[in-house]
Parts: C-alpha cells; structure tokens; sequence
C-alpha cells in the first residue's frame, strides 16, 4: 500500500478530509484523481481511522464520523437552533421530491410550517424567521442539495412574498447517512454515537486515535491512566512516521496533549494561529501566563484554572502594556467584553472549557505564544 500512495494520494486524502464532499460536475480533476487512487486512500481511511470512502459516478464523499461531537463541527453559517431545525424540515421536504422536480420557496415554506407546527410555530411575517429560513437556503445550495432555477432568496428579507424557483439535486439523495435502525430507536446523541463506535473491530482504539488527531485541534490526556493517550506515547514514532508518509501533517506529542501541525497549509484549512484580531490577544495571553508561571502554576493535566476576575485582570495588563497595537475593535471595547471574545475563541479551539464559573486554560494555548516587535508603536510598523 505505502509504495502506492504517492503525492497526489496524499493530496486526494487531504481534500476529502476537509470537504463535506467532490462533485464530478464542480471539481471533474481532483475527482478524477481520487478514483485513480480509490483502493490506496480507502485501505487507509478504513485501517487506521475507521471510516468509509463513499465513491459513486456523481460524487465522492469521506464519511467524517467524529469520536464526540464539538460546538464547531456545527454549520458555521447557522446563528441559532431555529436555523437546524429549518434544516431538518427543509431536508424532509426535499426528500419527498423527486430528483430534478422543481418546487417554489413559498411551498417550502407552506410545508416547513407545517412541519414544525408541534416543535415551533414559524411566522414568515417575523424578520428572524425570514432570516432563518434563508440561512437554511443559502447552506441547502452551498451544499448543492437544491439549485437556484429563478430568483433570489435574499429579497425574502425583507418580503416575505418573495418568490424563487428550486429544482432538487441528485446530491440531495446522499447528504444524510444511512442507519441501520430508525432514529426513533433512539432517546439521545449519545446512543447513535454509541452505535457508530460499536460498529467498529477490535483496532479500535487506534482508529478512535487517529479520528481524534485529524479531526480536532488537540487530543488531550484524561485523568489517570487514559489508554488512548497512552498508545499515542508508546507508538509515537511509528504513529509520526505513518502520518507524515501519508499526510502533510506532522505529530506533536506533549506530556498532557498531542495534536498535528503543518507547516504549508492549503488555502481552504482553518488555523491557528489565524488573522482575527482576538488572535493577537490569544498569543499575549501565552506569553503572559509563561512569564508568569509563577504566579499561574499548572495543574497536574496541565491546565490552568482562573477566576473571571482574574482574566480581567491580565487582559488588563495586556491592554495598558500593547493595547496600542490592539484592532480598534478592542481598543474600544470594555475588559469585560475582551475577556468573553477571548474565552469564546478559546473554547472554540479546544484551549479552554468553562466549568462552574472557572477558566480551564488547557496546554494547547501554552504551545504557541507571541508579542509584538519592540518597535512596534513607531509609524509604520504596526
């Protein structure tokens, strides 16, 4: 297998890994590609994560299946659980049609109204509803679930009489995954995600850790003797050597956490650190805390845990010492306002969790640190 994965095997898996899918008829090369390569990529993904290569004439699809679900795997155009739910409905509409059969946005509406009626009574004459609801289009055709025939769903933002002309997909036959029982069988998330790992064979644990790795910023060691981050310890090197023959990515293991940078990221990656202007704050943060060590010792797992006050505190000392530096968005704002973007960000990346009203600062945010250059104030440098 490994002589067989060349270059553009790993480029093929990189894609699938950070697409929902590839379309023949948007992206005909790298869908090409990936069938070239089908039995290499397939044996991986199958051997060492435990997930399954979907390849059909119209598509190809690598069906992400992550160990417990984030906040941040959610749909990052979606506000609010009106705009799921919507998804839902809007979903079972679609199904019910049949493939290129055209329908109109007001009988979507007339239906998803119906629909929910016992979940939510949806009223298009309310500005939020009408919002909802064209978030939910918006995604159904990023997604190519629907196609735009005539018309423009933003005008339903402020007409609720807007007209737009729909056609179903052959796209929109795949989008939701196929189980083995009804979803009525189950009372919880925790049930299905339960049933999706019993479906895996006794290499499951180096399947659960290798999903982990590639699919969340950081793999974290558990309290006590975690077996997971233990087989990362003591197959570190083999497990290093195998992802970077078969990734861009290379192994970070660390006595609390383990987690997997690149140094040439592809356009299309979400990184840490990024351009957002919290950014910079996050990195001070690091710095502040590793020249304070002192005053901020870590626990045994390596986490650092703080009071509200106390991350007042420090944003405070950050602002007076660079807040000049700062975007004019946290120049303006209050500490306290500071401190809840900078905790929302964290948390985002897995570098804090919120319990019972302390700051968990865990070891991922200690990796990467940052300042600004001495001479950063005079003209020009910023």
């Amino acid at each position: 297998m490994d002589e067989l994965f060349d270059e553009k095997a790993v480029q093929s898996l990189d894609y699938l890994l950070h697409h929902f899918w590839v379309l023949r008829k948007e992206e005909p090369k790298m869908y090409q590609q990936i069938r070239e390569r089908q039995k290499v990529i397939q044996r991986y993904v199958s051997e060492k994560l435990g997930l399954q290569l979907h390849v059909r004439q119209h598509f190809i699809k690598l069906e992400k299946i992550p160990i417990k679900p984030e906040s941040w795997m959610g749909i990052q155009s979606f506000q609010a659980p009106m705009d799921y739910m919507i998804f839902c409905y809007a979903l079972a509409y679609i199904e019910s049609k049949g493939i290129e059969e055209q329908f109109l946005l007001s009988e979507l509406c007339e239906e998803i109204r119906a629909l929910s009626y016992e979940e939510e009574e949806l009223d298009w004459t309310l500005f939020q509803h009408r919002k909802s609801l064209i978030r939910t289009i918006q995604t159904l055709a990023e997604l190519h679930l629907i196609e735009t025939i005539d018309g423009d769903v933003k005008r339903f933002d402020h007409h609720e009489d807007q007209e737009v002309l729909y056609e179903v997909t052959i796209y929109s036959r795949y989008f939701m995954r196929v189980y083995p029982d009804e979803f009525t069988m189950f009372s919880s998330a925790e049930e299905l995600l339960h049933l999706e790992h019993s479906l895996t064979n006794e290499d499951e644990r180096r399947k659960r850790v290798y999903r982990q790795l590639f699919m969340s910023p950081v793999m974290y060691r558990q309290e006590g003797q975690d077996p997971d981050f233990l087989y990362i310890r003591n197959f570190r090197n083999r497990m290093s050597d195998d992802i970077e023959k078969h990734s861009d990515f290379k192994l970070h293991v660390f006595k609390n956490a383990a987690f997997l940078s690149v140094t040439e990221p592809k356009n299309y990656y979400e990184l840490f650190p990024n351009t957002k202007s919290v950014t910079d704050i996050l990195l001070q943060l690091s710095s502040y805390l590793h020249k304070n060590v002192a005053h901020y010792p870590p626990q045994e797992n390596g986490d650092i845990i703080l009071t509200d006050g106390q991350l007042n505190t420090i944003i405070q000392e950050l602002k007076n010492e660079l807040g000049e530096g700062w975007a004019k968005l946290y120049r303006e704002k209050s500490v306290a306002a500071v401190r809840q973007d900078v905790v929302t960000e964290l948390v985002y990346w897995q570098m804090v969790t919120v319990e019972q009203g302390f700051i968990h600062i865990h070891p991922l945010l200690g990796v990467l640190s940052g300042s600004y250059p001495a001479d950063y104030q005079k003209e020009g440098e910023v």
